[in-house]
């Protein structure tokens, strides 16, 4: 498995996977990084893709003083089971 990249031309950020990339899309506003999407290929639902997915965005984030504005469920989820990442709520 690769590492969470950033696709700024599709506002997104990529994990490649086996079956294609899982996704997570994201607009910038004031400074905050608003994911509203994240989308994992069907086949590998349920297998922990769309977690390593959102901890690598929120290490980018993190690592670019960015704050987070999870828009999309999964993404809301996560940070509240990963107290770790409270530090980026915006």
């Amino acid at each position: 498995m690769s590492e969470v990249r950033e696709n700024p031309e599709q506002s997104r950020f990529e994990l490649e996977t086996s079956e294609g990339p899982a996704v997570a899309i994201y607009r910038l506003r004031d400074g905050n990084l608003h994911i509203v999407h994240t989308e994992v290929p069907k086949a590998l639902e349920g297998r922990g893709i769309g977690s390593q997915l959102v901890r690598g965005v929120l290490e980018i984030a993190r690592e670019r003083g960015q704050k987070v504005v999870p828009r999309c469920p999964f993404v809301s989820a996560y940070m509240k089971r990963h107290p770790e990442f409270n530090d980026l709520a915006a």
